[in-house]
């Protein structure tokens, strides 16, 4: 049964960095290509990332391949500051801007583009939101909401104009496009990551507090890769 459009397709291709939207990916066995494949450890707190949690102008760093995906190496990582600066990843300036801003030493790490491993993942292979609970939350909330606060990797465009019909597809698979399955697991218990607005850096806890009263604090679903294959924004969505 077709359900619905991909809107919108977003990887993080630096941990808790604002990711890129892109027309055309592969899903892996991990998820999107690239996705979380390289982070920074907080050595203040051995064997953590270092998140938007701890430091929330994070999310105003951009990160962004520049290059065609491969599978024997990861594109350059372009990373650009809050103030505009591109920097590469690992590039010396850019540690110490981040090391100096964050008051902390940081390690990178990244992976390879055969396997990220839940971690810098977090808890499932994919996350995705539908405009029209995206839509729903936003009348709920009363403000105007940028969907990058829920750091979504899918952003569907629903046929059926229902909000949270996402959540009536737990245990059920979609297929995307011609070749890639995902099977829906489970809802995503939010945090006070998208308390920050992921332009200024500024913090509004209304919206957590409003996910929590009105939601038990849930929004969007997880989902794990069945079939990895090629993705393209617009492709058709469907419930099998």
């Amino acid at each position: 049964m077709l359900v619905g459009h991909m809107k919108e397709i977003i990887r993080y291709p630096v941990k808790s960095f604002a990711g890129e939207s892109v027309q055309k990916t592969n899903i892996m066995d991990y998820g999107l290509y690239g996705d979380r494949s390289h982070a920074l450890l907080d050595e203040s707190r051995p064997g953590k990332f270092l998140t938007i949690t701890q430091f929330p102008e994070m999310a105003r760093y951009k990160a962004t391949f520049s290059g065609e995906e491969r599978m024997d190496q990861f594109p350059r990582v372009e990373i650009t500051t809050p103030e505009g600066q591109l920097f590469e990843w690992m590039n010396d300036d850019f540690l110490h801007n981040l090391e100096t801003k964050a008051n902390r030493k940081l390690s990178p790490v990244s992976y390879s583009p055969a396997h990220v491993p839940l971690g810098p993942i977090e808890e499932e292979h994919i996350l995705l939101v539908t405009d029209t609970s995206l839509e729903s939350m936003e009348n709920t909330w009363g403000s105007q909401l940028d969907f990058r606060r829920f750091r979504p990797n899918l952003v569907f465009s629903l046929l059926e104009k229902k909000s949270y019909l996402e959540e009536t597809w737990f245990g059920r698979r979609l297929k995307i496009g011609s070749e890639a399955e995902l099977e829906i697991i489970r809802p995503c218990e939010r945090c006070m990551i998208i308390t920050v607005d992921p332009e200024t850096g500024e913090r509004d806890p209304s919206l957590l507090k409003t996910v929590v009263k009105e939601r038990d604090n849930q929004f969007g679903v997880y989902a794990s890769v069945v079939k990895t294959g090629t993705i393209h924004a617009g492709d058709e969505i469907y419930l099998l």
